[in-house]
């Protein structure tokens, strides 16, 4: 019997928990930053779109893990 789907449900779910929250704290506060120093903006948008990149990257990377352990399986 193969429980491989059942040990992909974790990564699954800390993938989108983890994107969503910390995507969502990161444009409040650089929305927050713009509207302090609007002379700012360009250099902190840059920073914003880098840093959801990267915390996409991380997202796409547990899915693919999870991915792997529903279709892998070791004897």
């Amino acid at each position: 019997m193969n429980l491989g789907w059942l040990a992909a449900r974790p990564p699954f779910g800390c993938a989108v928990l983890g994107v969503g929250i910390g995507l969502g704290v990161a444009s409040a506060k650089s929305s927050e930053a713009i509207g302090r120093n609007p002379d700012a903006a360009p250099l902190i948008r840059n920073h914003l779109i880098l840093g959801a990149g990267l915390a996409e990257g991380l997202g796409v990377l547990s899915l693919v893990v999870g991915i792997l352990l529903i279709f892998l399986t070791h004897p």
